[in-house]
């Protein structure tokens, strides 16, 4: 008998590759709630409800009768959503899973190694604090109603429409791609030097998945990340390579490049993440999921984002304006270095 899962959103970065899995899993029947913007996307066995999941009304009434194994919510940021979502499916859910964000854990880091029992602060990005207070929200409802919620904590995951990258302009990342490929130095933060992780989206879908109706999830967190760490010289050098060219890194404070990219929440972005050194600790899903190893390192999935990018060419957004901010800072570094010889 399959069991009933029900996704928020369901054809995003994180969410697209558990789709597909489940479309080919016979012990769930998926359904996604969501705009229908990728709907060709979707695979076969798949439902799809296309209503806007902020119309509370609608919901409850497209809903109405009926009862899940599991609910994820891909698509909440702020608490008022989660709220929303508690009022829908309470009484109607064996399993609500919460997307969180491993941005949550505390900055700066007392210890690089992170597992979900690291404390959760973040002063300096309000996206982090929201899914913080989100999580809170959740965890009261759980222990003082028995509300079944399951945290997940992703990092840095991507799929291959999109190379991951720490510092980029507002339209993604294509534009560091292309300053790669025309010779041009790439700005990296700090010295290239702080450890990172990247998960591409088919191993992220591995542990979630193995985490669905898992009755030892509920009233816990998991992170799901890859077991790889790599520096952001051995990142950007990776993508060089299958580029099949020079790495030319000019390196910038994090803290500079906060001040003078606000208009790209590289506070945020940088100092509330990615300029941390960090090595995670998967211990506890492997524990819940046994089995879980993550198959696809980042240089394989490099060079499946690069073969995907460069033959579909709606991915490959120019960002004029980002690639003229970084030309400026790298004279106005320059210029101010040649005056203090």
């Amino acid at each position: 008998m399959q069991r009933e899962a029900l996704f928020i959103g369901g054809t995003g970065t994180i969410s697209m590759a558990i789709t597909r899995s489940l479309a080919k899993n016979d012990g769930w029947h998926l359904t996604l709630l969501n705009r229908g913007n990728r709907k060709t996307d979707i695979p076969d066995g798949v439902d799809v409800i296309n209503v806007d999941v902020n119309d509370e009304a609608a919901v409850a009434k497209v809903l109405e009768g009926r009862n899940f194994d599991t609910v994820c919510d891909f698509i909440g940021f702020v608490p008022s959503q989660l709220e929303r979502d508690y009022r829908l499916f309470k009484g109607k859910v064996k399993q609500f899973m919460y997307i969180s964000s491993a941005s949550a854990y505390g900055k700066p880091v007392s210890d690089y190694r992170i597992t979900e029992g690291t404390a959760l602060a973040n002063p300096y990005w309000e996206y982090s604090r929201n899914k913080i207070a989100c999580e809170e929200f959740l965890m009261k409802k759980f222990r003082e109603e028995g509300f079944p919620v399951t945290i997940i904590r992703p990092s840095h995951t991507y799929d291959e429409r999109s190379i991951p990258m720490g510092v980029h302009g507002s339209k993604g990342s294509f534009q560091v791609i292309k300053r790669m490929m025309e010779g041009k130095p790439v700005i990296v933060h700090g010295d290239g030097t702080s450890l990172w992780t990247m998960t591409f989206n088919e191993d992220f879908a591995k542990g979630f998945i193995g985490l669905m109706g898992n009755p030892h999830t509920i009233g816990e967190a998991f992170q799901i990340m890859n077991d790889e760490s790599l520096t952001w010289n051995q990142i950007f050098k990776t993508i060089a390579d299958a580029l099949g060219v020079e790495y030319k890194p000019y390196y910038v404070s994090s803290y500079f490049l906060a001040k003078v990219g606000r208009k790209y929440d590289l506070e945020g972005g940088l100092i509330g993440d990615k300029s941390n050194s960090v090595v995670f600790d998967n211990s506890k899903l492997k524990k819940a999921v046994p089995g879980f190893a993550p198959s696809i390192r980042f240089e394989e999935g490099v060079r499946r984002c690069l073969d995907y990018i460069l033959s579909h060419p709606e991915c490959q957004v120019e960002d004029p304006e980002f690639d003229t901010w970084c030309d400026r800072i790298i004279e106005a570094l320059d210029k101010t270095a040649e005056g203090l010889v």
